[in-house]
């Protein structure tokens, strides 16, 4: 993805653009989270790897050692130990490229997974998040080692699992990032493309907003839709 050199040429900007665009440069110390989070997201990568040939080799040497019999009820935990380990470093490598392309510069990789907005990127989260708690419940249960705990276990996990479906259902579709598309876009073209931090509210903005806080008095559309 290409993008335009903004033209530096013309008469000074004011102290107030002067200040705007400081404060517009103040988004690059989410670089110092960006870096932070993919270096635990590729440590975790890097440490499921190393887990998952271990895992291959011991379970091999074993069942050439002892036969098929010694692999009963751990061969799952075990690989479900990996698969938890990947999950979490994916939590992590989301957040990263998500920070990344929502305050330094956008990513096709982002918009091809559906993050737009910091709404998106919690959206992704917590799908993941839920993934891991199912998982790791079923390491639980296929160890049943303590019956009564692990229905506690379980209890606690449906709990906390139930909190964030809800909170998906709550926030989908909501917030004003995702209800001005059109605004957002252009917010984001300016931004990035023409490398102007300062966003100024047209007329035309105005108006519309009007139009549409009306419409919503009115009933003629949704009070939770957006002004575009």
């Amino acid at each position: 993805m290409t993008f335009a050199k903004n033209d530096r040429s013309g008469p000074e900007p004011s102290k107030r653009e002067w200040f705007s665009e400081m404060i517009g440069r103040t988004r690059f110390v989410v670089l110092i989270a960006v870096i932070a989070v993919l270096l635990v997201s590729f440590s975790l990568f890097l440490q499921g790897t190393l887990l998952a040939l271990n895992t291959i080799y011991e379970t091999w040497r074993d069942m050439f050692a002892q036969g098929v019999a010694s692999q009963s009820g751990t061969l799952a935990v075990e690989f479900l130990e990996v698969v938890g380990t990947m999950l979490k470093a994916v939590v992590f490598y989301l957040i990263g490229i998500g920070l990344y392309s929502l305050f330094i510069r956008p990513l096709n990789l982002t918009s091809a997974l559906g993050v737009e907005s910091l709404a998106d990127l919690e959206q992704k989260v917590v799908s993941v998040v839920i993934v891991i708690l199912g998982v790791t419940f079923l390491e639980h249960f296929i160890r049943w080692e303590k019956p009564l705990d692990t229905l506690y276990f379980a209890g606690a996990l449906a709990l906390a699992g139930g909190a964030l479906v809800l909170f998906q259902q709550v926030h989908k579709g909501s917030g004003g990032d995702l209800q001005q598309p059109q605004a957002k876009l252009r917010a984001r073209r300016e931004l990035f493309e023409h490398d102007q931090e300062q966003r100024e509210i047209g007329e035309q903005e105005v108006q519309r907003a009007e139009r549409v806080t009306e419409a919503k008095a009115a009933g003629r559309i949704p009070a939770e839709s957006g002004s575009e």
